[in-house]
C-alpha cells in the first residue's frame, strides 16, 4: 500500500490529501501539522476573525469526523524536524518517524521580523496562526492607538478590522506606496485615499528605528518622528519555510524549487503552496506566490501525479483582499507593467488593466466581480486584449468576452 506523507496541515496539505481521497486513492494518507488544531482558513484571520463575535468553528476546512470517515491521519502539534531521504522518513519532533513512498511539503511561510530595538516588547504582535489572532482580537479590545509597521494586504486588512472596532490607527510603509509588491500604483492610490478616508492615518517612505516603552511599548520612532500607540502589528511580509528541504539538500533558491508537476529535485518530493518556486507563463521567471488559489491548485497537480493523471500546472494566479468595504481582486501577475489603464474610478470601485509593452498581463478591480471573473477567463483561454481596445469610452469586458469566445467557437 502507497503511503502519502504530506507536512503541512494547512489549505495547501489538506487539499492534497482530499484530492487524493476524491479521486479513489486507497493508501494511507499521513497529514502533519504543527498547530493544535485541524485544519483551518487563514485569510479571515486578519478581518473577520479579529470582530469580537467570531468564533473559531467558522475556520474549520472541514469537520472533526471528516478525517477518520476519509482515513486521513492528522498529526498535530507535532511539527517535522527532519527528512531523511535515502531512508525515505521523516523525523517528527515527538521522536516519531515516518516512512513516505510519497512527500509533499506544504510548509507555507513564516513572517519576517523586524530587527529593531523593542521589536519583543509587550503589545508587540505579528499574525500568522489563528493564536496569534486570538491574542490579537483580545489586545484590540483593550487598546485605544494601534500602529501597524507595514502597507501589504495583512496590514491594512487588520488596520481596516481595527478601524471598525473603534481603534485610532496608524499604518506606517516603509515604500513610496501601499501594496508596492503586488499591485499597481493607480490601485495604490485608490486604497492610500480610501484608507485615509476611513480615518486612518496613513504615513509612506517610513523608516522605523526603534520601538519605545518600558515593559510595555508605548511607541515606535521613526527617522521622521515619534507615533504614540499602545499596540503595534508588524507585518512586513513573509519567508518561505524551507529550511527542511535545504536540510535534506533539496534544490532551494528563495523557496523550494519544483517543476511544472510540483517536482521538486527529489522524485519522490512534491513542493506546494507558499513555499514552492515555480515557473509560470504569468511571469517573467521563477516566482513563489503567497495565495489561497496557488495553494489549493497546485495542491490538485500533485494529487493528479499521484493519481495517474498527471496534470501540470498552469493556473491562472488570483489574488483578493478585504480592507473595510472594499474588494481588491487581481487576476495576473501585474508587476513589471509599463502601462496601466484606469476604466473605472468613481464610487468607490474601480478596473485597472496592466500590460508590459502590447501584452496585457492581468486586471485589478475593487467592488466589480464581474469584471475580475471575466479577466480571469480571459486569461485562462489566453485571449488577447489590447490597450486601444481598453481605452475606449464604450468597451466592456464581460462583451468583449463573450465575442472572443463565439469567434474561437466558429473557428
Amino acid at each position: 500500500m502507497e503511503r502519502v506523507v504530506i507536512v503541512g496541515a494547512g489549505q495547501a496539505g489538506l487539499q492534497v490529501a482530499v484530492s487524493l481521497r476524491q479521486g479513489g486513492f486507497a493508501g494511507s494518507i499521513t497529514l502533519v501539522g504543527d498547530e493544535d488544531r485541524l485544519p483551518y482558513q487563514r485569510p479571515p484571520l486578519s478581518k473577520a476573525y479579529l470582530q469580537e463575535d467570531f468564533g473559531f468553528e467558522r475556520l474549520a476546512l472541514r469537520p472533526d469526523a471528516f478525517f477518520a470517515d476519509q482515513r486521513i491521519e492528522v498529526l498535530a502539534n507535532d511539527p517535522a524536524v527532519r527528512l531523511d531521504r535515502p531512508t525515505q522518513r521523516v523525523s517528527l519532533r515527538s521522536g516519531r518517524a515516518l516512512p513516505y513512498d510519497r512527500l509533499a511539503l506544504a510548509t507555507g511561510a513564516r513572517n519576517r521580523r523586524l530587527a529593531v530595538d523593542g521589536a519583543d516588547l509587550a503589545g508587540v504582535h505579528m499574525l500568522r496562526g489563528a493564536a496569534d489572532a486570538e491574542v490579537l482580537r483580545t489586545e484590540l479590545g483593550r487598546a485605544e492607538r494601534l500602529l501597524v509597521i507595514g502597507g501589504g494586504f495583512i496590514g491594512l486588512e487588520v488596520a481596516a478590522s481595527a478601524r471598525g472596532r473603534g481603534l485610532a490607527v496608524t499604518v506606517l510603509e516603509a515604500g513610496p506606496r501601499l501594496m508596492g509588491r503586488v499591485v499597481s500604483p493607480p490601485v495604490s492610490d485608490f486604497f492610500l485615499a480610501a484608507h485615509r478616508a476611513m480615518g486612518t492615518t496613513v504615513l509612506l517612505d517610513q523608516r522605523v528605528l526603534r520601538l519605545t516603552g518600558t515593559a510595555r511599548v508605548e511607541g515606535v520612532e521613526t527617522a521622521a518622528g515619534f507615533h504614540a500607540a499602545d499596540l503595534v502589528l508588524v507585518a512586513v511580509g513573509v519567508e518561505p519555510r524551507d529550511e527542511l528541504a535545504q536540510a535534506a539538500g533539496l534544490d532551494c533558491a528563495g523557496g523550494i524549487r519544483v517543476d511544472r508537476f510540483m517536482v521538486t529535485s527529489d522524485p519522490a518530493i512534491f513542493a506546494i503552496g507558499d513555499c514552492a518556486v515555480f515557473e509560470s507563463r504569468h511571469a517573467r521567471g521563477p516566482v513563489r506566490l503567497e495565495s489561497v488559489q496557488n495553494a489549493v491548485d497546485q495542491a490538485k497537480c500533485v494529487a493528479s501525479v499521484l493519481l495517474g493523471e498527471a496534470r501540470p500546472y498552469d493556473s491562472v494566479p488570483w489574488f483578493w483582499s478585504d480592507q473595510g468595504g472594499l474588494k481588491l481582486q487581481i487576476a495576473g501577475l501585474t508587476a513589471g507593467a509599463d502601462h496601466v489603464h484606469v476604466a473605472d474610478g468613481g464610487d468607490g470601485r474601480l478596473v485597472a488593466y496592466s500590460f508590459r509593452g502590447d501584452d496585457f498581463l492581468g486586471i485589478e478591480t475593487v467592488n466589480r466581480p464581474g469584471e475580475h471573473m471575466a479577466g480571469r477567463r480571459l486569461l485562462a483561454a489566453d485571449f488577447r486584449l489590447a490597450r486601444d481596445e481598453v481605452a475606449r469610452h464604450d468597451f466592456d469586458l464581460k462583451t468583449h468576452l463573450a465575442r472572443l469566445g463565439a469567434a474561437e467557437g466558429k473557428a
